[in-house]
């Protein structure tokens, strides 16, 4: 399974992927890892170690006896290098907790979030103490203020190349708070993909690869928020999880300059068509956008009272937070191709607009140039309007990787039933 950016930082102090690599190997014992790890592993021993030099592992945190401990929590290793440390983690009635080392092999993360009230047990073992050190702790009573946590994705919908990840908190998470936060934000993607987190607002935060997610992309999102502090006064209500595909690559470009728009797909041109864009007192945005709705019809309603207007309008495709679409425009076909008419939107024809609909995906990549009004930031989906180095500022973590690293175990697994 890859892992996708921030996947080594939601563990490692990044923000958050991890990847599963196959293992390698040889004939050649100078070849060898020093080490390689499974499923709860966090590294193993040199096979020539006599067993007094064999490296020990234990856990730093919860402490044996610990109460009110967070359904969030995560299971803080003190292991040699090589010590091979292996976690079971079992509730109250014995049945054990799925989850895994995280990709810097320092704690052990449940795949889940565990239940309230709860007793529980975890043992490590390591190379130097088959036996094994065992701690039990008891999570927290359910919080009697929760925060909603919810994420724009979906479950086994397709999305364009340029989606950004968006992730709403119901109360302002306080920017002290964040980098908690964003720890337990986990984006696994397959082929894994160098990605961050930003913050908009305490309110808002988005995730979005270096570059634009490649086609195929499979992408699991693990919000592990259940029973997190997420303010001074509120905890996650619960857990959200989402797997999702993106899909051919579509990106509109549109040039005020010519008022012509180019489509391309998975880098080819396929069609070109007229638009108009906004006129002088009402002019297009230009900018890296994406598309963030669609719809068939909207009600579009003119809130300018020098200039209203009321009307049902077509094959609508949102770009902006403030209202601007491409949608289908008959009443200005006259102008398309030629100059601006708009209240801001790109009109095209009908058969234009419809053809487009039926194109595109929410997510797809928009680009306007030329046009006398930039793209304010926020205004949208805006991601994809600051360069990577600018972005990469907007997170509460140091920067990720330039590359994603492989790792030897299968940690934080966004949910249990994820498959490599």
């Amino acid at each position: 399974m890859g892992v996708s950016a921030r996947a080594l930082a939601t563990i490692a102090a990044l923000t958050s992927v991890v990847v599963l690599a196959a293992a390698c190997s040889s004939n050649d014992d100078s070849a060898k890892p020093k080490w390689t790890g499974n499923d709860s592993s966090a590294g193993g021993p040199s096979a020539s170690a006599s067993p007094a030099e064999l490296p020990k592992a234990a856990f730093a945190a919860p402490t044996d006896g610990a109460n009110n401990v967070s359904t969030a929590t995560e299971l803080s290793l003190q292991a040699d290098p090589g010590s091979n440390a292996q976690v079971t983690l079992t509730d109250a009635s014995g049945a054990a907790v799925a989850g895994g080392v995280s990709a810097d092999g320092k704690s052990w993360i449940p795949g889940s979030q565990l239940k309230y009230g709860t007793q529980y047990t975890a043992t490590v073992t390591s190379a130097g103490d088959t036996a094994g050190k065992k701690v039990s702790f008891t999570t927290m009573a359910k919080p009697g203020k929760t925060v909603n946590v919810s994420t724009a994705v979906a479950d086994n919908k397709t999305y364009g190349v340029g989606l950004p990840i968006v992730v709403r908190f119901g109360s302002s998470v306080p920017s002290e708070m964040r980098a908690a936060v964003e720890k337990r934000l986990i984006v696994t993607a397959t082929p894994p993909q160098v990605g961050t987190w930003y913050w908009f607002n305490g309110g808002e935060v988005h995730y979005r690869p270096k570059d634009y997610w490649q086609s195929g992309t499979k992408i699991n999102v693990r919000l592990a928020v259940g029973g997190l502090q997420l303010t001074k006064t509120g905890w996650g209500s619960k857990d959200v999880t989402s797997t999702f595909s993106i899909g051919d690559k579509i990106v509109m470009t549109t040039d005020d300059k010519t008022h012509q728009m180019t489509v391309e797909q998975n880098g080819q041109v396929i069609k070109t068509m007229p638009v108009s864009l906004g006129k002088a007192k009402t002019p297009s945005s230009s900018g890296n956008m994406v598309v963030m709705d669609k719809n068939e019809s909207e009600l579009f309603v003119g809130t300018d009272p020098d200039d209203p207007y009321r009307e049902t309008v077509y094959w609508t495709q949102r770009m902006t937070s403030g209202g601007e679409y491409i949608h289908s425009a008959p009443w200005s076909v006259g102008d398309q191709g030629k100059r601006n008419v708009s209240h801001g939107c790109t009109n095209v024809s009908e058969s234009n607009a419809k053809y487009l609909y039926n194109l595109t995906k929410i997510g797809d990549v928009v680009i306007v140039k030329n046009t006398t009004r930039k793209l304010a930031w926020a205004n949208g989906w805006t991601d994809w309007d600051k360069p990577w180095d600018e972005y990469v500022k907007g997170s509460a973590l140091p920067p990720p990787a330039a590359e994603v690293i492989p790792s030897t175990s299968t940690s934080a697994v966004p949910s249990a039933s994820a498959s490599a």
